[in-house]
C-alpha cells in the first residue's frame, strides 16, 4: 500500500517515488487510460467529501527523455491501494517524481478546515449537528439538523468563525488507537466516529473543535483565510448552508461587485440603492402587468363583439372560425370566453400559428351542449395528439401543416351535430 505523504506533511507539493502497479481501466477509440499505484505518494484521493488532487508525474527514459504524465484523478480502492489516473503508462519499478497542483490542493485545505470551524461554531452557537458536507468546484456546502436559520444567526455564525481566523489557532493532527477514540466519542469530546477499524486520526482546532477526518488540513485557522457565508436552502431533513473560504472568498466577493456594479450602472443607482430601485420596479412592472391584463380584456371583448357581428347565424348556430399569427393562447382563451359569454348558439374555433406547433382552442356557448372537451380529444387522436379541456373550452396543439385539415373536421361537426 502506498506510503500517504499527505498525512503527515499536508502541504508537501512535489516527492519522490516508485510506480508499483498498473492497470489499463479504458480504452476508447484506440486511447488507453491507466491507473497507477506508487509506493508513497502526496496525491489525495476523493474521500470524506473532499475532492482528489490533481498534477502530474515525471519520469525519465532509458534514453534521457523526460517523460511526463498529468493525473486526472485519484482514488482509493476497496483494499486501500491508491491509484493515480492518468493517459501515459509508467512501467512498475519506474522511478518517478510527483507534483501536486498547489492550488487546487491548498485550496482544498482552505475550504476543508473552514468546514471544520464553521461546523463547530454552528453547533457551539445553535446546537446543530452538521450530517454532510460537499466540497464542490465553486462552493461548498454543510447540511445541519436543523429546521431553519435566521440572517441573524448566519451573521453572528460567519462573525464569530472569522474572529478565530483571525486569532491564526494552531490546527494539529494527531493519530490515536480506536480504543481510545471511543472513549472520546462516549465522553462527548468527538461528535462521531467513522466505521472502520484500527488508528483513527484526529483533527484539531484549539479550543474549538476535535473531529475524526482523512482530509488534507491547513496548520493555523489565519491560513483559512476568511470565510463567507453564501445563503442557505431549505432540505427535506434540514437545513443547507452554502459558504466559500480562502481566496474563493475573494474571486466570488469580486464578483458579486461587479454584479453589483453592472446593476447599479442599469439602473441608474448608486450600489447600495440597487436593492430599493429593483423593489420599485418590481412594483411597477406589478402595476402595468395588472393595467395591461385589464386592457386586455377590455380589447377581446370588443373583438368579440365585432367578430360576431361578422359572422352571422348560419341555421340555428354561428361558427367564429379564425387563427391569428401575432396573438398567443393565453388571449385566444380569452377571446374564446367572450365570444361563447357574449351570444348564444355560438361555436368558436381559434388558432395561432405564432410558434410551432399551432395552438389551438375549440369553444361552445352552454346553450349547445356541445362536448368540447370529447370533440377536441377525439379529432387530436387522430393524429397521435391529445388535448385536453371541458365541455366548454378545449384546447390542444397540431403542426400547422395539419391546423387546417384539423379545423375542417371540427367545423362539419359543429354546423352538423
Amino acid at each position: 500500500m502506498s506510503d500517504r505523504l499527505y498525512y503527515a506533511d499536508p502541504s508537501l507539493a512535489s516527492f519522490d517515488a516508485h510506480v508499483s502497479d498498473i492497470r489499463e481501466v479504458s480504452r476508447t477509440q484506440g486511447r488507453s487510460l491507466w491507473q497507477i499505484a506508487l509506493d508513497r505518494s502526496a496525491f489525495y484521493p476523493t474521500s470524506g467529501g473532499q475532492p482528489h488532487d490533481t498534477g502530474t508525474l515525471t519520469a525519465t527514459s532509458s534514453g534521457g527523455a523526460l517523460l511526463e504524465a498529468p493525473i486526472l484523478a485519484v482514488e482509493e480502492d476497496e483494499q486501500g491501494e491508491v491509484w493515480h489516473t492518468t493517459p501515459k503508462p509508467l512501467l512498475a519499478g519506474t522511478a518517478v517524481r510527483g507534483y501536486v497542483d498547489w492550488s487546487r490542493r491548498r485550496d482544498h485545505m482552505q475550504q476543508h478546515s473552514g468546514q471544520h470551524l464553521l461546523s463547530a461554531v454552528v453547533y457551539r452557537q445553535l446546537g446543530a449537528a452538521t450530517v454532510s458536507f460537499h466540497l464542490g468546484e465553486m462552493t461548498s456546502t454543510i447540511d445541519l439538523a436543523r429546521e431553519a436559520i435566521s440572517q441573524e444567526e448566519l451573521e453572528r455564525v460567519e462573525d464569530a468563525v472569522n474572529e478565530i481566523i483571525a486569532e491564526d489557532r494552531a490546527v494539529t493532527m494527531r493519530t490515536i488507537p480506536r480504543e481510545e477514540a471511543e472513549m472520546l466519542l462516549a465522553a462527548g469530546t468527538l461528535h462521531k466516529l467513522p466505521d472502520r477499524e484500527g488508528d483513527i486520526r484526529l483533527i484539531e482546532i484549539d479550543d474549538i473543535d476535535l473531529n475524526a477526518c482523512g482530509g488534507t488540513h491547513v496548520e493555523a485557522t489565519g491560513q483559512i483565510g476568511g470565510l463567507l457565508i453564501r445563503g442557505t436552502e431549505r432540505m427535506r431533513q434540514g437545513v443547507r448552508v452554502e459558504f466559500v473560504c480562502g481566496l474563493r472568498a475573494a474571486v466570488t466577493a469580486r464578483r458579486d461587485l461587479a454584479t453589483l456594479t453592472h446593476a447599479a450602472t442599469a439602473l441608474s443607482v448608486g450600489r447600495l440603492d440597487v436593492a430599493e430601485a429593483v423593489d420599485r420596479l418590481l412594483a411597477e412592472a406589478k402595476a402595468a402587468n395588472k393595467s395591461r391584463q385589464k386592457l386586455t380584456e377590455e380589447l377581446a371583448g370588443y373583438h368579440a363583439a365585432s367578430l360576431l357581428l361578422q359572422h352571422p347565424l348560419q341555421g340555428d348556430r354561428r361558427l367564429v372560425r379564425l387563427t391569428f399569427t401575432d396573438q398567443d393562447a393565453g388571449y385566444l382563451k380569452l377571446l374564446a370566453s367572450r365570444l361563447i359569454a357574449s351570444s348564444p348558439q355560438t361555436c368558436a374555433l381559434l388558432a395561432t400559428t405564432q410558434e410551432e406547433p399551432a395552438r389551438v382552442v375549440v369553444a361552445a356557448s352552454a346553450d349547445l351542449k356541445i362536448d368540447c372537451g370529447s370533440m377536441l380529444r377525439e379529432a387530436l387522436s387522430a393524429y397521435g395528439l391529445r388535448g385536453g379541456g371541458s365541455s366548454g373550452m378545449a384546447q390542444g396543439q397540431i403542426p400547422k401543416l395539419h391546423l387546417d385539415e384539423l379545423f375542417a373536421g371540427l367545423e362539419g361537426r359543429f354546423l352538423n351535430p
